[in-house]
């Protein structure tokens, strides 16, 4: 016996049976409170399954595919009178075990063909996915049609357009890469769907600061006001409202950290620096309030989830965020450094991600200095927070206005002295 090994035929074969007792297995453990006889296919159906593929892919090189075409005709032919059948008999219509019987028959075959990795790792996806039949049925319950709607639209954005875009400027000063901007819509989007389903996932029954955690990945600005909407219709939640409002808009600097780390990580020391300290501070203040404020547990849950994004909302941003990658460079070539800084301030108060996104491409591409980046950014957040204080201060009332506004000024105050120092270490500043 010493030195003795299977020839690879025989390992072949033996892959290919147990691709059909793996699945066999767990078809059979499903079915398994079925009277005998009275399962279209169970443990031993499947295991001669495999095998019958793997004897037809190892002879596939002398007699060709027809022998498999013909047992995949001939087995189809059987597993539909078996269906008809039991679908008759017991108005079962789920046609999984059929297809989960073809497929170990091909797989079979494919072992057989010496592709015995590829078919066993294929045989345990396809019974780990029979496997989850009612995690995969919850999920799908749980899943709403706007929300299906929404993943969707990002498969089409991400994958029918985006490998089609051309990668090359175009336009005026060659701003408009069609690609990079489409990629940028994208993250966007994607960032703004992950908050909604983080949302959902968080349960019905969460807090008003989960609310403002998870509503700031989604749209901070719409977290602002419909927290502060909220803190209208209930004046004794003004303390909680003001804490997730803070929190909202902390995630928006962590929002800005991703964007600037994935699309200009030469700037992740000053600007994203900045953005972490402004996070960290603003989320500090949150929790601090709302550990102060009155919980009531049945109030804390009335808070509706935020939407996730629409396609029109996607194509309205791809459309600014062109609209901006031109005028950077017609602002800088007609005004200087000081036309970059208003049109950061104006762009800011409709939201950081568009102006953020075009200063670190034009950053990446060395079209502006760091400096000029850091405090453009700095302005459009500064914007961009003028208006949600604002919305909390008018909306929400006093009681959610001052905190939130307070809570700014500190954030600010910190984040002013960080980013200074970032580009003093940096030599960015003389």
């Amino acid at each position: 016996m010493n030195g003795f090994t299977l020839p690879p035929d025989a390992l072949r074969l033996i892959a290919a049976l147990a691709i059909g007792m793996l699945i066999g297995l767990e078809r059979g453990w499903s079915n398994r409170d079925s009277p005998e006889g009275g399962r279209v296919a169970g443990l031993r159906t499947f295991s001669l399954t495999g095998l019958l593929g793997g004897v037809l892919g190892h002879l596939q090189p002398t007699l060709g595919a027809w022998p498999l075409i013909a047992a995949l005709i001939g087995l189809s032919m059987l597993l539909t009178a078996a269906y008809y059948r039991s679908a008759k008999l017991s108005g079962n219509l789920s046609a999984t075990t059929a297809v989960a019987m073809l497929l170990t028959l091909v797989l079979g075959t494919f072992a057989a063909l010496d592709n015995v990795a590829l078919a066993l790792a294929t045989a345990v996806i396809a019974a780990v996915l029979l496997n989850l039949k009612p995690t995969l049925h919850g999920w799908i319950r749980l899943i709403e049609h706007q929300e299906l709607t929404a993943a969707l639209q990002l498969l089409v954005l991400s994958l029918v357009i985006l490998p089609y875009l051309p990668n090359t400027g175009l336009g005026p000063y060659a701003a408009l890469n069609p690609y990079i901007l489409w990629w940028a819509v994208i993250l966007v989007a994607g960032l703004s769907l992950a908050g909604h389903f983080a949302m959902r996932l968080s349960g019905s029954e969460r807090g008003i600061l989960w609310t403002g955690l998870l509503g700031g990945l989604a749209s901070s600005t719409a977290a602002t006001l419909t927290l502060a909407r909220y803190a209208r219709r209930q004046p004794l939640m003004a303390n909680a409202v003001a804490s997730a409002t803070l929190a909202a808009c902390s995630v928006m600097f962590l929002r800005m950290a991703v964007l600037v780390g994935i699309i200009a990580p030469a700037l992740l020391f000053s600007v994203g620096a900045t953005a972490i300290m402004c996070w960290l501070v603003m989320l500090g203040l949150a929790l601090w309030i709302w550990r102060r404020s009155p919980h009531d547990a049945e109030e804390d849950s009335r808070i509706e989830s935020m939407k996730p994004f629409e396609l029109g909302t996607a194509l309205g941003f791809a459309t600014f965020l062109a609209l901006i990658a031109v005028l950077f460079p017609a602002a800088q070539q007609w005004l200087g450094t000081g036309g970059i800084y208003v049109l950061s301030a104006l762009s800011g108060l409709g939201g950081v991600d568009a102006i953020l996104i075009s200063l670190a491409r034009l950053h990446d591409t060395g079209s502006l200095p760091t400096t000029t980046v850091a405090w453009a950014s700095s302005l459009a957040a500064i914007a961009n927070m003028v208006i949600k204080a604002a919305i909390a201060w008018t909306t929400g009332g006093t009681q959610v206005g001052k905190p939130v506004v307070t809570g700014y000024l500190i954030t600010l105050s910190f984040g002013g002295v960080a980013l200074w120092l970032a580009l003093q270490l940096s030599g960015a500043l003389e």
